[in-house]
């Protein structure tokens, strides 16, 4: 989700070391860490869990999210972790083996924050080089109101089934969509949820995507039994979501042909808004496609725009200076950090293990296992902030069960992606929905509704799991 994987297969790893403390175990997978603590009861794994939720219900409906400034958010995720740490101590975890897991957290996003300043680079040099301009420019001439939505969604989804990257696209035309679509007077919310939900649906289904290698591979299925297992449930859901996009493009109303006639005229005597602009996104796409490194790939986009800049706009050159593009990014990056601090310190305690198998263990039918894995995947993206974990915990530790119910693994691995993948973006302290909310510069709380792929998708697979619609089982059982 974060970068597509390069060369290489995903291959599941699993190791079993015995910590300092003998209640404590160390499973690695695939360089994530989940810590399975027997002493720690589940009413003590979910006490940070609890104070957690409430700090940030209190900030944000009684405080307007501003309770302790503007790093609230930063600084109860400090505060969850610190309340976490108190529980170990108590049950006899080590401060070491805390710091440590803590340690590999921030360690395991170091990529997406460079990503991120990358990012922020990006949006200013590509604003005054004049790209977003251009694409807002033309887009306005292309894209009429009545088909902007759905189009939206389909042009992000074919440009993440090609970069295999959610993250890619939303940097690239999604920052271009929310231009136009805002320009045509439609509601940002409205943009934002379709960018995102054609980047998710390509995301999902792009071989290229790493979690779409690495739902299979913590399932134990292959890479395209996966994939077409998964279009059963993903392509109903982009099908709806077409559907409801396009009458909302049918029913909203814009500002109509007055006002876009003076910001093509405002924007054409502002910029330079040559087509030849538009080879620099399109080397980069280009460059993703061919699976050059992404870091290289918009490192490739931070240059060549500032190059365009001073060939085509050399007059504002001084605004990119000033357009805040990397230190808007400071409040996401933080953001980050504290997330996976905190994420870090419950799975040190062991907590992460200990509430997903408390949840598993209500699951006594068919359906009930569906849906505990998907409220495992989601619960995770909640308190781990990091959708791996979200993929990894639940893949480890329900794929048995799976097997036990006869079950192929392909249901689970399906499972993982419906439930965890897709729902990240939706948490505004996860990596994914911190990033999608800076990038496109809408907030979570505005796009949640209209993410309509992304919140559509755990309930279309719990559909398919109560009515038994494609459920393949193993053995000599006979598909439902």
């Amino acid at each position: 989700m974060h970068t597509s994987l390069q060369n290489r297969n995903i291959t599941k790893q699993i190791k079993i070391s015995t910590m300092p403390q003998e209640n404590l175990s160390d499973i690695k997978i695939q360089e994530q860490k989940i810590k399975d603590n027997t002493q720690l009861s589940i009413w003590e794994a979910l006490i940070p869990v609890v104070i957690l939720m409430s700090l940030l219900a209190y900030n944000i409906f009684l405080k307007d999210g501003a309770w302790l400034g503007d790093y609230s958010n930063q600084y109860i995720l400090l505060m969850g972790g610190g309340v976490a740490m108190i529980v170990g101590l108590f049950n006899k975890v080590s401060i070491g083996v805390m710091i440590k897991e803590v340690i590999e957290n921030l360690k395991s996003v170091y990529k997406p924050i460079i990503i991120l300043m990358l990012v922020g680079a990006l949006a200013g040099t590509w604003l005054v080089s004049g790209i977003i301009p251009a694409m807002v420019y033309y887009g306005l001439q292309v894209l009429s109101p009545e088909i902007f939505l759905p189009a939206s969604v389909i042009i992000a989804a074919i440009i993440s089934i090609a970069t295999g990257s959610s993250w890619t696209t939303s940097a690239t035309v999604g920052i271009a969509l929310v231009g136009i679509g805002t320009a045509l007077g439609i509601n940002p919310g409205m943009i934002a949820g379709a960018v995102i939900s054609g980047a998710y649906f390509g995301d999902k289904m792009s071989p290229l995507s790493d979690t779409t290698n690495l739902a299979p591979a913590m399932a134990g299925t292959d890479l395209f039994t996966h994939i077409k297992y998964m279009a059963y449930t993903t392509v109903p859901t982009i099908i709806i979501t077409l559907i409801v996009f396009s009458i909302l493009s049918m029913t909203i109303e814009t500002s109509g042909e007055a006002d876009i006639s003076t910001l093509l005229q405002t924007i054409n005597a502002t910029f330079n808004t040559t087509g030849w602009l538009f080879l620099v996104p399109l080397l980069v796409i280009g460059l993703i496609v061919l699976k050059i490194n992404p870091l290289i790939s918009l490192a490739t986009g931070v240059v060549s725009a500032a190059i365009f800049a001073v060939i085509f706009q050399s007059e504002i050159l001084n605004e990119l200076f000033s357009s805040g593009g990397l230190i808007g990014m400071l409040w996401t990056i933080l953001l980050i950090a504290s997330a996976m601090v905190f994420g870090g310190v419950m799975d040190g305690i062991g907590a992460l293990a200990r509430i997903t198998k408390a949840l598993l263990k209500m699951a006594s039918s068919v359906f009930g296992l569906f849906a505990t894995t998907v409220v495992s995947c989601f619960g995770l993206n909640v308190i781990a902030s990091d959708q791996y974990l979200a993929l990894v915990i639940p893949g480890k530790m329900f794929k048995k069960a799976y097997q036990d119910k006869d079950l192929a693994p392909e249901n689970l691995s399906r499972t993982l992606e419906d439930s965890g993948t897709v729902t990240s973006v939706l948490i505004p302290w996860n990596t994914c929905g911190a990033y999608q909310s800076d990038v496109l510069g809408v907030g979570v709380g505005e796009y949640f509704m209209f993410a309509i792929f992304n919140w559509l998708s755990p309930f279309m697979t719990l559909i398919f799991a109560a009515f038994r619609i494609k459920i393949r089982m193993l053995g000599k059982a006979k598909q439902a």
